[in-house]
Protein backbone atom coordinates (compact mmCIF):
# COMPACT_ATOMS: atom_id res chain seq x y z
CA UNK A 1 0.00 0.00 0.00
CA UNK A 2 1.51 3.31 -0.90
CA UNK A 3 0.07 6.67 0.85
CA UNK A 4 -0.76 8.84 -2.22
CA UNK A 5 -2.23 12.24 -0.15
CA UNK A 6 -3.39 13.19 2.77
CA UNK A 7 -4.91 16.07 3.99
CA UNK A 8 -7.17 16.76 7.49
CA UNK A 9 -10.12 14.83 7.10
CA UNK A 10 -8.70 12.67 3.86
CA UNK A 11 -5.76 10.19 2.99
CA UNK A 12 -5.73 8.51 -0.23
CA UNK A 13 -3.43 5.18 -0.63
CA UNK A 14 -2.97 3.11 -3.73
CA UNK A 15 -3.33 -0.37 -3.21
CA UNK A 16 -0.91 -2.51 -6.16
CA UNK A 17 -1.61 -5.63 -5.14
CA UNK A 18 -3.51 -7.67 -8.48
CA UNK A 19 -4.04 -4.50 -10.09
CA UNK A 20 -4.07 -0.72 -8.97
CA UNK A 21 -6.48 0.65 -6.89
CA UNK A 22 -7.09 4.09 -4.89
CA UNK A 23 -8.44 3.81 -1.41
CA UNK A 24 -9.71 6.38 0.61
CA UNK A 25 -10.57 6.97 4.33
CA UNK A 26 -11.56 10.05 6.45
CA UNK A 27 -14.63 12.34 7.20
CA UNK A 28 -14.08 13.64 3.57
CA UNK A 29 -13.97 10.09 1.80
CA UNK A 30 -17.65 10.70 0.66
CA UNK A 31 -17.26 14.00 -1.10
CA UNK A 32 -14.39 12.87 -2.81
CA UNK A 33 -15.82 9.26 -3.76
CA UNK A 34 -17.22 10.02 -7.33
CA UNK A 35 -14.18 11.56 -8.79
CA UNK A 36 -11.35 8.62 -7.31
CA UNK A 37 -13.97 6.26 -8.09
CA UNK A 38 -14.02 7.55 -12.17
CA UNK A 39 -10.20 7.42 -11.53
CA UNK A 40 -10.31 3.59 -10.39
CA UNK A 41 -12.38 2.82 -13.28
CA UNK A 42 -9.54 4.23 -15.70
CA UNK A 43 -7.27 2.00 -14.34
CA UNK A 44 -8.87 -1.06 -13.60
CA UNK A 45 -10.67 -1.29 -16.60
CA UNK A 46 -8.06 0.53 -19.61
CA UNK A 47 -4.87 -1.02 -20.77
CA UNK A 48 -2.19 1.44 -19.71
CA UNK A 49 0.46 3.13 -21.99
CA UNK A 50 2.91 1.59 -20.24
CA UNK A 51 3.83 -0.11 -17.43
CA UNK A 52 7.02 -0.28 -15.98
CA UNK A 53 8.83 -1.87 -13.27
CA UNK A 54 8.07 0.50 -10.61
CA UNK A 55 5.37 2.76 -12.07
CA UNK A 56 2.20 2.59 -14.57
CA UNK A 57 1.81 5.47 -17.06
CA UNK A 58 -1.98 5.07 -17.96
CA UNK A 59 -2.24 7.41 -20.53
CA UNK A 60 0.31 9.95 -22.35
CA UNK A 61 -1.85 13.07 -21.00
CA UNK A 62 -1.21 11.59 -17.23
CA UNK A 63 1.46 11.86 -15.28
CA UNK A 64 3.28 8.31 -13.99
CA UNK A 65 1.95 6.77 -10.88
CA UNK A 66 2.99 6.46 -8.92
CA UNK A 67 4.42 10.00 -8.79
CA UNK A 68 5.20 13.07 -6.89
CA UNK A 69 3.17 14.72 -10.21
CA UNK A 70 0.08 11.99 -9.41
CA UNK A 71 0.10 13.36 -6.15
CA UNK A 72 -0.67 17.17 -7.52
CA UNK A 73 -3.40 15.44 -9.64
CA UNK A 74 -5.00 13.78 -6.31
CA UNK A 75 -4.93 17.03 -4.73
CA UNK A 76 -6.41 18.92 -7.39
CA UNK A 77 -9.12 16.37 -8.11
CA UNK A 78 -9.76 16.81 -4.38
CA UNK A 79 -9.82 20.29 -4.22
CA UNK A 80 -12.29 20.13 -7.39
CA UNK A 81 -14.28 17.64 -5.06
CA UNK A 82 -14.77 20.07 -2.99
CA UNK A 83 -15.38 22.87 -5.29
CA UNK A 84 -12.21 24.50 -5.53
CA UNK A 85 -11.05 24.34 -9.36
CA UNK A 86 -7.93 24.95 -10.45
CA UNK A 87 -6.20 25.03 -13.62
CA UNK A 88 -4.82 21.10 -13.33
CA UNK A 89 -4.43 21.67 -17.49
CA UNK A 90 -1.90 24.78 -18.69
CA UNK A 91 -1.55 25.31 -22.22
CA UNK A 92 0.83 28.24 -23.74
CA UNK A 93 0.78 29.19 -27.23
CA UNK A 94 4.76 30.35 -27.64
CA UNK A 95 5.56 31.11 -31.05
CA UNK A 96 3.73 32.50 -34.03
CA UNK A 97 5.70 30.76 -36.27
CA UNK A 98 5.27 27.98 -38.23
CA UNK A 99 5.78 26.48 -41.66
CA UNK A 100 1.96 25.09 -41.95
CA UNK A 101 -0.40 27.27 -42.24
CA UNK A 102 -3.85 25.30 -41.04
CA UNK A 103 -7.25 27.15 -41.39
CA UNK A 104 -8.94 25.81 -38.14
CA UNK A 105 -5.36 27.20 -36.44
CA UNK A 106 -6.62 28.68 -33.20
CA UNK A 107 -3.43 31.98 -33.06
CA UNK A 108 -5.03 34.68 -32.18
CA UNK A 109 -4.02 37.95 -34.93
CA UNK A 110 -0.83 40.48 -34.24
CA UNK A 111 2.56 39.89 -33.76
CA UNK A 112 5.49 38.80 -31.20
CA UNK A 113 5.15 36.92 -28.91
CA UNK A 114 6.45 35.94 -25.20
CA UNK A 115 9.82 36.66 -23.90
CA UNK A 116 11.82 33.40 -22.12
CA UNK A 117 11.35 35.20 -18.54
CA UNK A 118 7.92 35.91 -19.16
CA UNK A 119 6.83 32.03 -20.25
CA UNK A 120 9.27 30.84 -17.25
CA UNK A 121 7.09 33.48 -14.92
CA UNK A 122 4.17 32.08 -16.04
CA UNK A 123 4.74 29.07 -15.47
CA UNK A 124 5.93 29.15 -11.88
CA UNK A 125 2.68 31.09 -11.35
CA UNK A 126 0.82 27.73 -12.81
CA UNK A 127 2.55 25.08 -10.91
CA UNK A 128 2.01 27.71 -8.00
CA UNK A 129 -1.75 27.61 -8.83
CA UNK A 130 -1.42 23.24 -8.66
CA UNK A 131 -1.20 22.70 -12.62
CA UNK A 132 0.16 19.23 -13.00
CA UNK A 133 0.60 19.52 -17.09
CA UNK A 134 1.86 22.59 -18.88
CA UNK A 135 1.82 21.81 -22.80
CA UNK A 136 3.56 23.86 -25.14
CA UNK A 137 1.61 24.57 -28.25
CA UNK A 138 0.50 27.01 -31.37
CA UNK A 139 2.88 27.47 -34.58
CA UNK A 140 5.20 25.18 -33.78
CA UNK A 141 7.39 25.07 -30.16
CA UNK A 142 9.96 23.93 -32.03
CA UNK A 143 11.06 26.90 -34.11
CA UNK A 144 12.15 28.65 -30.72
CA UNK A 145 15.45 28.60 -30.00
CA UNK A 146 14.71 28.60 -26.34
CA UNK A 147 12.04 25.19 -26.04
CA UNK A 148 14.42 23.38 -24.77
CA UNK A 149 15.13 25.62 -21.75
CA UNK A 150 11.47 26.12 -21.53
CA UNK A 151 10.72 22.36 -20.89
CA UNK A 152 14.28 22.07 -18.58
CA UNK A 153 12.58 25.16 -16.32
CA UNK A 154 9.46 22.90 -15.59
CA UNK A 155 9.56 21.02 -12.25
CA UNK A 156 9.23 17.25 -13.05
CA UNK A 157 8.63 17.11 -9.38
CA UNK A 158 5.18 18.80 -9.84
CA UNK A 159 4.35 18.58 -13.82
CA UNK A 160 4.13 16.40 -16.99
CA UNK A 161 5.76 18.76 -19.83
CA UNK A 162 3.71 17.94 -22.99
CA UNK A 163 4.68 19.64 -26.48
CA UNK A 164 2.54 19.93 -29.70
CA UNK A 165 4.23 19.92 -33.26
CA UNK A 166 3.84 19.51 -36.67
CA UNK A 167 7.21 17.72 -37.24
CA UNK A 168 8.61 20.05 -39.97
CA UNK A 169 11.41 20.76 -37.36
CA UNK A 170 12.26 17.06 -35.94
CA UNK A 171 15.46 15.67 -36.72
CA UNK A 172 16.93 12.76 -34.41
CA UNK A 173 19.49 15.71 -32.38
CA UNK A 174 16.25 17.11 -31.52
CA UNK A 175 14.57 14.17 -30.64
CA UNK A 176 17.09 13.71 -28.64
CA UNK A 177 17.31 16.87 -27.10
CA UNK A 178 13.76 17.03 -25.87
CA UNK A 179 14.04 13.60 -23.92
CA UNK A 180 17.34 15.21 -22.52
CA UNK A 181 15.16 18.38 -21.41
CA UNK A 182 12.19 16.11 -19.66
CA UNK A 183 9.27 16.16 -22.22
CA UNK A 184 7.11 13.84 -20.96
CA UNK A 185 5.17 13.68 -24.37
CA UNK A 186 5.67 14.46 -28.19
CA UNK A 187 2.20 15.30 -29.65
CA UNK A 188 2.06 14.96 -33.53
CA UNK A 189 -1.15 15.34 -35.40
CA UNK A 190 -2.03 13.63 -38.99
CA UNK A 191 -5.31 14.53 -40.41
CA UNK A 192 -5.39 11.86 -42.72
CA UNK A 193 -4.01 8.74 -44.24
CA UNK A 194 -3.88 10.39 -47.34
CA UNK A 195 -0.84 12.29 -47.57
CA UNK A 196 -2.36 14.35 -50.18
CA UNK A 197 -5.31 15.57 -48.09
CA UNK A 198 -2.81 15.72 -44.96
CA UNK A 199 -0.69 18.42 -46.41
CA UNK A 200 -3.62 20.03 -48.04
CA UNK A 201 -5.38 20.89 -44.29
CA UNK A 202 -1.45 22.09 -43.64
CA UNK A 203 -1.28 23.81 -46.33
CA UNK A 204 1.77 22.62 -47.03
CA UNK A 205 4.06 20.42 -49.30
CA UNK A 206 5.68 17.15 -47.30
CA UNK A 207 3.99 17.87 -44.34
CA UNK A 208 2.46 14.32 -43.89
CA UNK A 209 5.79 12.93 -44.46
CA UNK A 210 7.74 14.84 -42.26
CA UNK A 211 4.72 14.23 -39.49
CA UNK A 212 5.38 10.41 -39.49
CA UNK A 213 9.22 10.99 -39.88
CA UNK A 214 8.68 13.05 -36.58
CA UNK A 215 6.83 10.26 -34.95
CA UNK A 216 9.23 7.59 -35.95
CA UNK A 217 12.10 9.46 -34.12
CA UNK A 218 10.50 10.83 -31.41
CA UNK A 219 9.92 6.64 -30.74
CA UNK A 220 13.56 6.49 -31.35
CA UNK A 221 14.32 8.77 -28.67
CA UNK A 222 12.77 6.91 -26.17
CA UNK A 223 9.49 9.76 -25.68
CA UNK A 224 6.02 8.84 -25.27
CA UNK A 225 4.75 9.45 -28.37
CA UNK A 226 0.79 10.62 -29.27
CA UNK A 227 -1.11 10.70 -32.51
CA UNK A 228 -3.38 12.95 -32.29
CA UNK A 229 -6.19 14.54 -34.92
CA UNK A 230 -9.36 16.23 -34.96
CA UNK A 231 -12.92 14.45 -35.50
CA UNK A 232 -15.45 16.46 -37.77
CA UNK A 233 -18.63 14.73 -38.84
CA UNK A 234 -17.31 15.23 -42.26
CA UNK A 235 -14.15 13.04 -40.75
CA UNK A 236 -15.56 10.67 -38.68
CA UNK A 237 -15.06 7.80 -41.39
CA UNK A 238 -11.32 8.55 -41.13
CA UNK A 239 -11.01 7.20 -37.84
CA UNK A 240 -10.63 3.70 -38.03
CA UNK A 241 -8.27 4.46 -40.61
CA UNK A 242 -5.99 6.51 -38.56
CA UNK A 243 -6.03 4.40 -35.68
CA UNK A 244 -4.46 1.32 -37.90
CA UNK A 245 -1.87 4.10 -38.67
CA UNK A 246 -0.95 4.97 -35.52
CA UNK A 247 -0.38 1.25 -34.87
CA UNK A 248 1.25 0.69 -37.88
CA UNK A 249 3.94 4.16 -36.73
CA UNK A 250 4.05 2.30 -33.12
CA UNK A 251 2.48 5.37 -31.00
CA UNK A 252 1.52 4.89 -27.53
CA UNK A 253 -1.72 6.75 -27.53
CA UNK A 254 -4.32 7.84 -30.52
CA UNK A 255 -6.06 10.56 -29.43
CA UNK A 256 -9.54 11.99 -30.96
CA UNK A 257 -10.50 15.71 -30.16
CA UNK A 258 -13.71 16.10 -31.12
CA UNK A 259 -14.07 19.51 -33.35
CA UNK A 260 -15.77 22.57 -32.10
CA UNK A 261 -18.26 25.24 -33.62
CA UNK A 262 -16.89 28.99 -34.40
CA UNK A 263 -20.47 30.06 -35.13
CA UNK A 264 -24.12 28.78 -33.88
CA UNK A 265 -25.59 26.41 -35.99
CA UNK A 266 -22.26 25.40 -36.97
CA UNK A 267 -22.22 21.33 -37.63
CA UNK A 268 -20.53 19.31 -35.00
CA UNK A 269 -20.36 15.86 -33.69
CA UNK A 270 -23.93 14.61 -33.23
CA UNK A 271 -25.06 12.01 -30.27
CA UNK A 272 -25.11 8.86 -32.60
CA UNK A 273 -21.83 10.22 -34.23
CA UNK A 274 -20.21 10.36 -30.55
CA UNK A 275 -21.17 6.97 -29.76
CA UNK A 276 -18.88 5.97 -32.71
CA UNK A 277 -16.13 7.36 -31.00
CA UNK A 278 -17.16 6.27 -27.90
CA UNK A 279 -16.84 2.43 -29.01
CA UNK A 280 -13.72 2.89 -30.76
CA UNK A 281 -12.24 4.02 -27.28
CA UNK A 282 -14.14 0.81 -25.67
CA UNK A 283 -13.09 -1.36 -28.19
CA UNK A 284 -9.47 -0.53 -28.56
CA UNK A 285 -8.67 0.14 -24.97
CA UNK A 286 -9.30 -3.20 -23.77
CA UNK A 287 -6.36 -5.40 -22.89
CA UNK A 288 -4.17 -6.55 -26.18
CA UNK A 289 -1.91 -4.80 -28.80
CA UNK A 290 -2.12 -1.37 -30.53
CA UNK A 291 -2.39 1.71 -28.62
CA UNK A 292 -5.09 2.81 -26.68
CA UNK A 293 -7.00 5.51 -27.91
CA UNK A 294 -7.74 8.85 -25.61
CA UNK A 295 -10.83 10.74 -26.65
CA UNK A 296 -12.00 13.69 -25.44
CA UNK A 297 -15.81 12.50 -25.65
CA UNK A 298 -14.99 9.82 -23.05
CA UNK A 299 -12.51 12.37 -21.00
CA UNK A 300 -14.33 15.31 -20.58
CA UNK A 301 -18.10 13.69 -21.67
CA UNK A 302 -18.03 10.87 -19.58
CA UNK A 303 -15.22 11.31 -16.64
CA UNK A 304 -14.17 15.35 -15.77
CA UNK A 305 -16.74 17.60 -17.86
CA UNK A 306 -15.85 20.34 -20.32
CA UNK A 307 -12.43 21.28 -18.77
CA UNK A 308 -12.68 24.64 -20.18
CA UNK A 309 -12.31 27.25 -17.55
CA UNK A 310 -12.73 24.65 -14.68
CA UNK A 311 -9.19 22.36 -15.00
CA UNK A 312 -7.70 23.88 -18.02
CA UNK A 313 -6.56 26.97 -18.83
CA UNK A 314 -4.80 28.26 -21.95
CA UNK A 315 -2.21 31.31 -22.31
CA UNK A 316 -2.35 32.72 -26.12
CA UNK A 317 0.91 33.88 -27.99
CA UNK A 318 0.16 37.75 -26.50
CA UNK A 319 -0.67 37.07 -22.94
CA UNK A 320 -4.17 37.00 -23.29
CA UNK A 321 -5.90 34.29 -21.47
CA UNK A 322 -9.13 32.12 -22.23
CA UNK A 323 -10.54 28.73 -20.40
CA UNK A 324 -9.30 26.69 -23.46
CA UNK A 325 -8.05 27.44 -27.18
CA UNK A 326 -11.20 26.99 -28.55
CA UNK A 327 -13.47 29.63 -26.70
CA UNK A 328 -12.81 33.27 -28.41
CA UNK A 329 -12.91 34.93 -25.41
CA UNK A 330 -10.46 36.14 -23.50
CA UNK A 331 -10.63 37.08 -19.47
CA UNK A 332 -7.28 38.94 -18.99
CA UNK A 333 -4.13 39.40 -20.03
CA UNK A 334 -1.05 38.40 -17.99
CA UNK A 335 1.71 41.11 -19.72
CA UNK A 336 -0.78 43.26 -18.63
CA UNK A 337 -1.37 42.67 -15.11
CA UNK A 338 1.52 39.98 -14.89
CA UNK A 339 -1.24 37.76 -13.00
CA UNK A 340 -2.50 34.45 -14.34
CA UNK A 341 -4.29 33.98 -10.82
CA UNK A 342 -6.43 37.43 -11.54
CA UNK A 343 -7.45 35.94 -15.03
CA UNK A 344 -8.44 32.61 -13.31
CA UNK A 345 -10.25 34.21 -10.65
CA UNK A 346 -12.29 36.08 -13.23
CA UNK A 347 -13.09 33.08 -15.48
CA UNK A 348 -14.29 31.26 -11.83
CA UNK A 349 -16.45 34.02 -11.20
CA UNK A 350 -18.59 33.43 -13.97
CA UNK A 351 -22.31 31.71 -13.95
CA UNK A 352 -21.08 29.93 -17.28
CA UNK A 353 -18.09 28.61 -15.55
CA UNK A 354 -19.29 27.32 -12.53
CA UNK A 355 -21.57 24.03 -13.16
CA UNK A 356 -20.53 20.73 -14.77
CA UNK A 357 -21.07 20.81 -18.46
CA UNK A 358 -21.14 17.22 -20.58
CA UNK A 359 -21.04 19.16 -23.58
CA UNK A 360 -17.90 20.88 -24.91
CA UNK A 361 -18.83 24.75 -24.28
CA UNK A 362 -18.27 25.38 -28.35
CA UNK A 363 -20.86 22.73 -28.87
CA UNK A 364 -23.40 24.18 -26.68
CA UNK A 365 -25.83 25.62 -28.57
CA UNK A 366 -26.39 28.05 -25.25
CA UNK A 367 -23.01 29.24 -24.82
CA UNK A 368 -22.53 29.72 -28.96
CA UNK A 369 -25.25 32.38 -28.58
CA UNK A 370 -22.09 34.57 -27.15
CA UNK A 371 -20.91 34.09 -30.19
CA UNK A 372 -23.64 36.02 -31.77
CA UNK A 373 -22.80 38.91 -30.06
CA UNK A 374 -19.21 39.20 -31.31
CA UNK A 375 -18.95 42.54 -33.64
CA UNK A 376 -18.71 42.06 -37.15
CA UNK A 377 -15.56 42.31 -38.51
CA UNK A 378 -13.82 42.17 -35.39
CA UNK A 379 -11.10 40.07 -34.29
CA UNK A 380 -12.15 36.63 -33.48
CA UNK A 381 -10.48 36.99 -29.37
CA UNK A 382 -12.79 39.55 -28.19
CA UNK A 383 -12.76 40.66 -24.25
CA UNK A 384 -15.22 38.78 -21.95
CA UNK A 385 -16.66 41.94 -20.91
CA UNK A 386 -18.34 42.99 -24.44
CA UNK A 387 -20.09 39.49 -24.90
CA UNK A 388 -20.91 37.72 -21.44
CA UNK A 389 -22.57 39.93 -19.20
Amino acid sequence: MINIFSMPGLSVKMETAGGMQLITSGPLSAVCKPALDRINDRLRNEKPVRVDKDSVIASTWLPPIPSKVFTRLIRAEVYCSLGKYLPETVSLEITRECKCNCEHCTLCDGEGEMTTGQLKDIIDQALDMGAFIITFTEGDPLLRDDIFELIEYVDKNKAIVNLYTPGTEMTPQVALKLKEAGLHTLLVSIYNTDPAKHNLTRRLEGAYDMAVAAIGMGLDAGLLVTMTTHVSPERLHDMPGLYKLADELGVHEFSMWESVAKRPGDRVISTDERKVILDMHSTHNKPGDGPRIFASSFFEGKMLGCMAGRRWAHVCVDGSVKPCPYIPFEFGNVLDDGKLTGAWKTIRSLKEFKDRRNLCMMQDPEFLQYLNRIPQGSEYLCSYKDIIH
